[in-house]
Protein backbone atom coordinates (compact mmCIF):
# COMPACT_ATOMS: atom_id res chain seq x y z
CA UNK A 1 0.00 0.00 0.00
CA UNK A 2 2.91 3.86 0.43
CA UNK A 3 6.84 3.02 0.56
CA UNK A 4 6.26 6.60 1.22
CA UNK A 5 8.83 6.37 -1.00
CA UNK A 6 11.10 7.76 0.19
CA UNK A 7 11.07 4.15 2.35
CA UNK A 8 7.55 3.34 3.54
CA UNK A 9 4.41 1.74 2.10
CA UNK A 10 4.02 2.02 -1.50
CA UNK A 11 0.37 2.92 -1.16
CA UNK A 12 1.17 5.49 0.63
CA UNK A 13 1.68 8.21 -2.23
CA UNK A 14 -1.72 7.59 -3.64
CA UNK A 15 -2.70 10.72 -3.18
CA UNK A 16 -0.04 12.43 -1.05
CA UNK A 17 3.55 12.66 -1.94
CA UNK A 18 5.93 11.98 0.54
CA UNK A 19 8.74 14.78 1.87
CA UNK A 20 11.35 12.83 -0.01
CA UNK A 21 9.85 12.71 -3.47
CA UNK A 22 10.06 16.08 -4.40
CA UNK A 23 13.52 16.40 -3.19
CA UNK A 24 14.72 13.42 -5.90
CA UNK A 25 12.23 15.44 -8.04
CA UNK A 26 14.14 18.47 -8.58
CA UNK A 27 17.46 16.87 -8.22
CA UNK A 28 16.03 14.91 -11.56
CA UNK A 29 15.04 18.49 -12.95
CA UNK A 30 18.38 19.72 -12.58
CA UNK A 31 20.46 16.79 -14.50
CA UNK A 32 20.89 18.43 -17.56
CA UNK A 33 19.39 16.95 -21.16
CA UNK A 34 16.20 15.48 -21.08
CA UNK A 35 16.33 11.21 -21.40
CA UNK A 36 15.03 9.74 -24.73
CA UNK A 37 11.47 8.03 -24.64
CA UNK A 38 12.66 4.67 -24.29
CA UNK A 39 14.72 5.72 -20.51
CA UNK A 40 11.37 7.83 -20.15
CA UNK A 41 9.60 4.45 -19.98
CA UNK A 42 11.94 3.04 -17.41
CA UNK A 43 10.66 4.59 -14.30
CA UNK A 44 6.71 4.56 -15.40
CA UNK A 45 7.52 0.46 -15.89
CA UNK A 46 9.10 0.29 -12.72
CA UNK A 47 6.15 2.25 -10.90
CA UNK A 48 3.76 -0.12 -12.38
CA UNK A 49 6.03 -3.14 -11.59
CA UNK A 50 5.78 -1.96 -7.65
CA UNK A 51 2.44 -1.62 -8.08
CA UNK A 52 1.63 -4.98 -9.24
CA UNK A 53 4.24 -6.53 -6.61
CA UNK A 54 2.12 -4.78 -3.96
CA UNK A 55 -1.36 -6.39 -4.73
CA UNK A 56 -0.37 -9.62 -5.93
CA UNK A 57 1.09 -9.63 -2.73
CA UNK A 58 -2.22 -8.93 -0.94
CA UNK A 59 -3.43 -12.36 -3.37
CA UNK A 60 -1.13 -14.11 -2.26
CA UNK A 61 -1.73 -13.17 1.46
CA UNK A 62 -5.55 -13.85 0.67
CA UNK A 63 -4.61 -17.38 -0.25
CA UNK A 64 -2.62 -17.50 2.42
CA UNK A 65 -5.29 -17.01 5.24
CA UNK A 66 -6.98 -20.28 5.44
CA UNK A 67 -3.79 -21.65 6.60
CA UNK A 68 -2.69 -19.29 8.96
CA UNK A 69 -5.61 -16.69 9.55
CA UNK A 70 -5.59 -12.62 9.06
CA UNK A 71 -3.49 -12.01 12.12
CA UNK A 72 -1.43 -15.19 11.38
CA UNK A 73 -0.66 -13.54 7.96
CA UNK A 74 0.22 -9.92 9.16
CA UNK A 75 2.47 -11.33 11.35
CA UNK A 76 4.38 -13.10 8.64
CA UNK A 77 4.62 -10.68 6.03
CA UNK A 78 5.49 -7.82 8.95
CA UNK A 79 7.62 -9.55 10.82
CA UNK A 80 9.93 -11.31 7.48
CA UNK A 81 9.81 -7.67 6.11
CA UNK A 82 11.34 -6.46 9.23
CA UNK A 83 14.19 -8.92 9.32
CA UNK A 84 15.11 -8.22 5.60
CA UNK A 85 14.93 -4.84 6.06
CA UNK A 86 17.42 -4.60 9.60
CA UNK A 87 19.57 -6.83 7.26
CA UNK A 88 19.54 -4.22 4.29
CA UNK A 89 19.38 -1.14 6.53
CA UNK A 90 21.55 -1.64 9.14
CA UNK A 91 19.74 1.20 11.34
CA UNK A 92 21.96 2.91 13.47
CA UNK A 93 20.16 2.40 17.29
CA UNK A 94 22.44 5.44 18.97
CA UNK A 95 22.02 8.86 18.73
CA UNK A 96 18.38 9.35 18.40
CA UNK A 97 16.40 11.74 20.91
CA UNK A 98 13.27 10.85 22.51
CA UNK A 99 11.27 12.49 19.88
CA UNK A 100 13.03 10.64 17.30
CA UNK A 101 12.17 7.19 18.97
CA UNK A 102 8.40 8.59 19.54
CA UNK A 103 7.95 9.80 15.88
CA UNK A 104 8.92 6.06 14.86
CA UNK A 105 6.96 3.92 17.04
CA UNK A 106 4.13 6.19 15.84
CA UNK A 107 4.67 5.27 12.40
CA UNK A 108 5.45 1.64 13.22
CA UNK A 109 1.95 1.63 15.16
CA UNK A 110 0.22 2.95 12.38
CA UNK A 111 2.12 0.26 10.21
CA UNK A 112 0.79 -2.42 12.08
CA UNK A 113 -2.68 -1.16 12.08
CA UNK A 114 -2.77 -0.47 8.65
CA UNK A 115 -1.75 -3.50 7.56
CA UNK A 116 -3.80 -5.53 10.39
CA UNK A 117 -7.36 -3.63 9.44
CA UNK A 118 -6.48 -4.13 5.77
CA UNK A 119 -5.98 -7.92 6.00
CA UNK A 120 -8.95 -7.92 8.42
CA UNK A 121 -11.15 -6.92 5.23
CA UNK A 122 -9.54 -8.55 2.91
CA UNK A 123 -10.28 -11.53 4.60
CA UNK A 124 -14.45 -10.32 4.20
CA UNK A 125 -14.42 -8.33 1.05
CA UNK A 126 -13.24 -8.70 -2.61
CA UNK A 127 -9.31 -7.29 -3.17
CA UNK A 128 -10.35 -4.41 -5.54
CA UNK A 129 -12.94 -3.09 -3.15
CA UNK A 130 -11.34 -3.51 -0.08
CA UNK A 131 -8.25 -0.91 -1.52
CA UNK A 132 -10.56 1.15 -3.00
CA UNK A 133 -12.27 1.77 0.53
CA UNK A 134 -8.88 1.81 1.79
CA UNK A 135 -7.24 4.79 -0.46
CA UNK A 136 -10.36 6.65 0.55
CA UNK A 137 -7.58 7.84 4.23
CA UNK A 138 -4.94 9.07 2.20
CA UNK A 139 -7.74 11.00 -0.19
CA UNK A 140 -9.06 12.75 2.89
CA UNK A 141 -5.89 13.87 4.16
CA UNK A 142 -5.14 14.75 1.08
CA UNK A 143 -8.55 17.15 0.57
CA UNK A 144 -8.01 18.59 4.29
CA UNK A 145 -4.60 19.17 3.81
CA UNK A 146 -5.07 21.31 0.63
CA UNK A 147 -7.95 23.07 1.90
CA UNK A 148 -8.78 23.96 -1.56
CA UNK A 149 -12.77 24.40 -2.82
CA UNK A 150 -12.00 21.89 -6.25
CA UNK A 151 -11.06 19.62 -4.16
CA UNK A 152 -13.94 19.55 -2.15
CA UNK A 153 -15.16 18.46 -5.92
CA UNK A 154 -13.17 15.29 -5.95
CA UNK A 155 -14.02 14.63 -2.24
CA UNK A 156 -17.64 14.30 -3.60
CA UNK A 157 -16.72 12.55 -6.53
CA UNK A 158 -15.65 9.50 -4.77
CA UNK A 159 -18.08 9.68 -2.34
CA UNK A 160 -20.44 8.89 -5.31
CA UNK A 161 -17.72 5.83 -5.71
CA UNK A 162 -18.21 4.55 -2.31
CA UNK A 163 -22.27 4.70 -2.49
CA UNK A 164 -22.22 2.68 -5.79
CA UNK A 165 -19.34 0.00 -3.73
CA UNK A 166 -22.40 -0.12 -1.52
CA UNK A 167 -25.67 -0.57 -3.44
CA UNK A 168 -27.48 0.88 -1.55
CA UNK A 169 -26.40 -0.38 1.84
CA UNK A 170 -22.64 -1.70 2.53
CA UNK A 171 -24.50 -5.30 4.17
CA UNK A 172 -23.74 -5.99 0.26
CA UNK A 173 -20.43 -5.77 0.87
CA UNK A 174 -20.68 -6.98 4.44
CA UNK A 175 -20.32 -4.19 6.60
CA UNK A 176 -17.33 -5.27 8.91
CA UNK A 177 -15.22 -5.87 5.92
CA UNK A 178 -16.15 -2.03 5.05
CA UNK A 179 -15.70 -1.04 8.26
CA UNK A 180 -12.24 -2.86 8.67
CA UNK A 181 -11.30 -1.08 4.73
CA UNK A 182 -11.75 2.22 6.04
CA UNK A 183 -10.30 1.61 9.57
CA UNK A 184 -6.93 0.80 7.57
CA UNK A 185 -7.66 3.49 5.26
CA UNK A 186 -7.47 6.10 8.63
CA UNK A 187 -4.85 4.49 9.64
CA UNK A 188 -2.84 5.06 6.36
CA UNK A 189 -3.28 8.51 6.08
CA UNK A 190 -1.74 8.63 9.97
CA UNK A 191 0.99 6.43 8.13
CA UNK A 192 1.72 9.19 5.62
CA UNK A 193 2.29 11.87 8.38
CA UNK A 194 4.55 9.82 10.28
CA UNK A 195 6.40 8.34 7.29
CA UNK A 196 7.20 11.54 6.32
CA UNK A 197 8.26 13.08 9.96
CA UNK A 198 10.30 9.76 10.27
CA UNK A 199 12.28 10.24 7.01
CA UNK A 200 13.26 14.29 8.28
CA UNK A 201 14.44 12.33 11.33
CA UNK A 202 16.24 9.24 10.23
CA UNK A 203 18.53 8.75 7.59
CA UNK A 204 17.51 6.39 4.38
CA UNK A 205 15.70 3.70 5.50
CA UNK A 206 16.75 3.64 8.87
CA UNK A 207 13.32 4.99 10.13
CA UNK A 208 11.34 2.63 8.21
CA UNK A 209 13.62 -0.52 9.11
CA UNK A 210 13.05 0.28 12.80
CA UNK A 211 9.17 1.41 12.36
CA UNK A 212 8.78 -2.39 10.62
CA UNK A 213 10.34 -4.32 13.88
CA UNK A 214 7.53 -1.83 16.33
CA UNK A 215 4.82 -3.19 13.44
CA UNK A 216 6.27 -7.02 13.46
CA UNK A 217 6.60 -6.79 17.97
CA UNK A 218 3.05 -5.67 18.05
CA UNK A 219 1.49 -8.20 15.81
CA UNK A 220 3.45 -11.27 16.97
CA UNK A 221 1.16 -12.01 19.94
CA UNK A 222 -2.29 -11.53 17.51
CA UNK A 223 -0.73 -14.01 15.39
CA UNK A 224 0.04 -16.56 17.88
CA UNK A 225 -3.08 -16.25 19.63
CA UNK A 226 -4.80 -16.48 16.28
CA UNK A 227 -2.58 -19.02 14.52
CA UNK A 228 -0.50 -20.83 17.21
CA UNK A 229 2.07 -23.56 15.90
CA UNK A 230 0.86 -23.03 12.05
CA UNK A 231 3.05 -20.08 12.00
CA UNK A 232 6.03 -22.54 12.14
CA UNK A 233 4.85 -25.13 9.52
CA UNK A 234 7.10 -24.54 6.65
CA UNK A 235 5.04 -24.06 3.94
CA UNK A 236 3.38 -21.08 6.04
CA UNK A 237 6.64 -19.70 6.87
CA UNK A 238 7.29 -19.77 2.79
CA UNK A 239 4.50 -17.98 1.82
CA UNK A 240 4.56 -15.58 4.67
CA UNK A 241 8.33 -14.72 3.27
CA UNK A 242 6.75 -14.25 -0.66
CA UNK A 243 3.99 -12.19 0.65
CA UNK A 244 6.88 -9.82 2.55
CA UNK A 245 9.11 -9.47 -0.31
CA UNK A 246 6.11 -8.90 -3.09
CA UNK A 247 4.28 -6.67 -0.84
CA UNK A 248 7.45 -4.97 0.93
CA UNK A 249 10.64 -5.36 -0.06
CA UNK A 250 10.85 -5.77 -3.97
CA UNK A 251 8.03 -2.52 -4.53
CA UNK A 252 9.97 0.09 -2.51
CA UNK A 253 13.00 -1.11 -4.26
CA UNK A 254 11.89 -0.51 -7.12
CA UNK A 255 10.11 2.87 -6.56
CA UNK A 256 13.00 4.61 -5.04
CA UNK A 257 14.28 3.65 -8.71
CA UNK A 258 11.66 5.24 -10.14
CA UNK A 259 11.72 8.29 -8.04
CA UNK A 260 15.36 9.11 -8.85
CA UNK A 261 14.12 10.07 -12.58
CA UNK A 262 10.46 10.48 -12.42
CA UNK A 263 8.62 13.30 -11.08
CA UNK A 264 6.60 13.97 -7.61
CA UNK A 265 3.32 14.76 -9.72
CA UNK A 266 3.66 11.59 -11.96
CA UNK A 267 4.38 9.09 -9.28
CA UNK A 268 1.38 10.04 -6.90
CA UNK A 269 -0.82 9.79 -10.50
CA UNK A 270 -0.03 6.85 -11.36
CA UNK A 271 0.06 5.17 -7.48
CA UNK A 272 -3.61 6.41 -7.70
CA UNK A 273 -4.48 3.21 -9.73
CA UNK A 274 -4.09 1.07 -6.91
CA UNK A 275 -7.44 0.36 -6.78
CA UNK A 276 -7.11 -1.17 -10.53
CA UNK A 277 -4.51 -3.11 -10.21
CA UNK A 278 -5.60 -4.46 -6.82
CA UNK A 279 -9.36 -5.26 -8.99
CA UNK A 280 -7.19 -7.11 -11.47
CA UNK A 281 -5.10 -9.51 -9.16
CA UNK A 282 -8.07 -10.28 -7.18
CA UNK A 283 -9.86 -11.41 -10.63
CA UNK A 284 -6.83 -13.44 -11.88
CA UNK A 285 -5.78 -14.99 -8.62
CA UNK A 286 -8.84 -14.88 -6.17
CA UNK A 287 -11.55 -15.43 -9.35
CA UNK A 288 -13.32 -12.20 -7.26
CA UNK A 289 -15.33 -10.68 -10.87
CA UNK A 290 -16.44 -7.29 -10.26
CA UNK A 291 -19.91 -5.85 -11.50
CA UNK A 292 -20.43 -3.28 -13.67
CA UNK A 293 -21.17 -0.47 -10.97
CA UNK A 294 -18.81 -1.79 -8.61
CA UNK A 295 -15.80 -1.10 -11.53
CA UNK A 296 -17.46 2.25 -12.17
CA UNK A 297 -17.35 3.23 -8.42
CA UNK A 298 -13.68 2.22 -8.47
CA UNK A 299 -12.70 4.32 -10.98
CA UNK A 300 -14.92 7.11 -9.56
CA UNK A 301 -12.57 6.59 -6.94
CA UNK A 302 -9.69 6.94 -8.91
CA UNK A 303 -10.46 9.82 -10.89
CA UNK A 304 -11.29 11.33 -7.52
CA UNK A 305 -7.40 10.55 -6.46
CA UNK A 306 -6.39 11.65 -9.40
CA UNK A 307 -7.81 14.76 -9.91
CA UNK A 308 -6.89 15.75 -5.84
CA UNK A 309 -3.21 15.25 -6.90
CA UNK A 310 -3.29 17.39 -9.81
CA UNK A 311 -4.95 20.07 -7.65
CA UNK A 312 -2.47 19.86 -4.91
CA UNK A 313 0.21 19.96 -7.75
CA UNK A 314 -0.92 23.03 -9.23
CA UNK A 315 -1.47 24.90 -6.60
CA UNK A 316 2.17 24.00 -5.33
CA UNK A 317 3.38 25.56 -8.66
CA UNK A 318 1.31 28.88 -8.32
CA UNK A 319 2.60 29.05 -5.12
Amino acid sequence: MNVQRSAAEPAAAAVAVPEAVPALDAADHGSGPGPGRGTALVPIVLVVAGGLSVQFGSAVAALLMPKAGALGVVTLRLAAAALILLVVCRPKLRGHSRADWGTVVAFGVAMGGMNTLFYQALDRIPLGIAVTLEVLGPLALSVFASRRLINVVWAGLALVGVVLLGGGGFDRLDPVGAAYALGAGAMWAAYIVFSARTGRRFPQADGLALAMVVAAVLSLPLGIWESGEKLTVPSTLALGAAVAVLSSVLPYTLELMALRRLPASTFAVMMSLEPAIAATAGFLILNQALSTTDALAIALVIGASMGAVRSQTGARKQG
